[in-house]
């Protein structure tokens, strides 16, 4: 494909876990026999065979011994163009005709094992946002939709989930992994009693997710713009979300609702401001400023927002309220106080901008 290679994976035929520890490799595999070469450090596993033996990605038996031949252990893989191999003179081994559907651009499940994990579908929505001029075959979507009606995709575990879409919103083109999970019915099943409206995704201006530099804008984004809070905590909840994307989702929900709202009013952004904690994380507050009105474009509240970020920052915030503290009457609570200095820094704030 014309891509560079950043490692090298072996599998070994033929041996056993004592060969490979006579020629000093080292183990470091849990759940099967891998090692690392004793000078490259590259990895090294014996071939082996899987049998499906529970729920999950987890759910699985494998079977390593020196009867286990190069073509079974290749039988295993997800998809043709993942189940080649070369050996150390450069020739391809590819009993699956995994060459030929890389060069037709097409992902095509290796054997009808591929619904027994139900990860794959994952790993295929996957590839799609990275290799944007690639099709799925339709028998393989066909083993996606059976894999999905049998509640496989339930058992995944919520850090599994997270990974998999997080590896996806780092593609090029995420939108194609969200679109497919969407076409295959799979949110229900991934995010089970969310209750998550995930045909929010399904709508047009969702693309602008593509246009967005990095995984934590993406996620910000299809979060913070298209759920409600209420869906945004259970889907943190369910999928055990990094709190930094949940509490930036939460915000991006916040600032939307207000940018809609259109209300220029000093009280608004007072309490706009209380709401979404601007006077301890101001920083935060611009970073989901910035892209609200990279999504939705500049106006005048944006940039009211960002004056105000950059006076606090700037720390004329802080020597306004000291003074108001400093000068405040006799009997009046600080906590009062302070509640009032921060509507009346808003409000000469405001006069000076608008």
């Amino acid at each position: 494909m014309g891509r560079a290679s950043s490692d090298r994976d072996w599998v070994v035929v033929g041996a056993t876990v004592d060969h490979m520890l006579a020629a000093g490799f080292t183990p470091v595999g849990s759940d099967f026999p891998v090692f690392l070469h004793p000078r490259t450090h590259e990895e090294y596993a014996l071939a082996r065979t899987e049998r499906k033996s529970g729920h999950g990605y987890k759910g699985f038996t494998f079977h390593a011994e020196p009867s286990v031949t190069l073509e079974e252990d290749l039988a295993r893989r997800d998809f043709t163009v993942n189940a080649m191999a070369m050996n150390a003179e450069g020739g391809l081994i590819d009993p699956f005709q995994g060459l030929a559907d890389l060069e037709n651009k097409c992902m095509r499940h290796v054997s009808p094992a591929f619904s027994e994990d139900p990860l794959r579908v994952l790993r295929l929505a996957r590839f799609l946002a990275r290799f944007l001029d690639f099709s799925v075959a339709e028998e393989t979507m066909d083993l996606c939709r059976e894999l999905q009606a049998s509640g496989e995709l339930k058992h995944l575990v919520p850090e599994r989930v997270y990974a998999e879409l997080t590896k996806g919103m780092g593609e090029e083109k995420p939108s194609r992994m969200i679109k497919l999970i969407s076409k295959l019915n799979g949110w229900g099943e991934l995010a089970p009693a969310c209750s998550v409206p995930f045909s929010s995704f399904d709508k047009p201006e969702y693309d602008c997710l593509n246009s967005l530099s990095g995984a934590e804008a993406r996620w910000v984004y299809s979060l913070g713009f298209f759920l409600s809070l209420a869906h945004i905590k259970a889907l943190a909840k369910a999928w055990r979300l990094p709190r930094t994307i949940e509490d930036l989702s939460v915000l991006a929900c916040h600032c939307l609702a207000f940018v809609q709202q259109q209300s220029t009013d000093p009280d608004s952004f007072a309490r706009f401001f209380g709401q979404v904690d601007l006077y301890r994380k101001p920083a935060r507050l611009r970073q989901v400023n910035q892209l609200v009105a990279q999504i939705h474009g500049e106006g005048r509240v944006h940039a009211f927002v960002e004056q105000a970020v950059a006076e606090l920052e700037q720390g004329h915030y802080k020597a306004f309220l000291g003074d108001k503290i400093a000068n405040h009457p006799p009997g009046e609570q600080v906590a009062q106080v302070a509640a009032n200095a921060r509507l009346a820094w808003v409000e000469e704030l405001h006069s000076k901008y608008f």
